[in-house]
């Protein structure tokens, strides 16, 4: 994980929500091959400060890689915070807005009765934004957003890192 100063702010995880500027968090997934060696990459910005996260796993799929970056990057965060999370990945966004509404009340089941694909992600997510106020933003990827730009280039590293090349 490859982090560059100067940091987002140390803060706590209990009391009352961070008002004064919220967190912006650019994510981005990565993989070279579907299952493949796969990288995710996070951009925190508040005001001027900045923090990069990045990692990734030898075997995996683009889904579980967008999911974690979320994960990560909210797990970063040691206070309440009002976040704003910007990704171009539908299946986050529309995940964590809507279906996992009807996938808990189904005991993590679709509405197919299948499955859900990624529970142990997908919990985790839930678990880490019930920590935040949390606004859940999509972008076009690879439109020349700059913050997803840079969770892009993150991801990637993380892709490298994870394959050893």
């Amino acid at each position: 994980m490859q982090t560059t100063a100067p940091a987002v702010p140390e803060t706590r995880e209990d009391g009352p929500v961070d008002n004064d500027q919220p967190i912006d968090i650019y994510t981005d997934g990565a993989c070279k091959g579907n299952p493949g060696a796969g990288g995710w990459g996070a951009l925190l910005r508040r005001g001027t400060h900045e923090k990069e996260l990045f990692g990734g796993e030898p075997n995996t799929t683009n889904n579980r890689m967008e999911l974690l970056a979320v994960i990560r990057a909210l797990e970063a965060l040691t206070r309440r915070s009002r976040v704003r999370v910007h990704t171009d990945s539908q299946y986050v966004q529309q995940g964590i807005s809507t279906w996992i509404h009807g996938w808990k009340r189904k005991n993590w089941r679709t509405a197919a009765g299948a499955p859900v694909k990624n529970v142990d992600l997908w919990k985790a997510l839930d678990e880490a934004a019930a920590r935040h106020e949390v606004e859940w933003l999509w972008v076009r990827g690879h439109a020349g957003h700059p913050g997803n730009e840079r969770a892009d280039a993150l991801a990637n590293r993380g892709v490298t890192a994870s394959s050893g090349r």
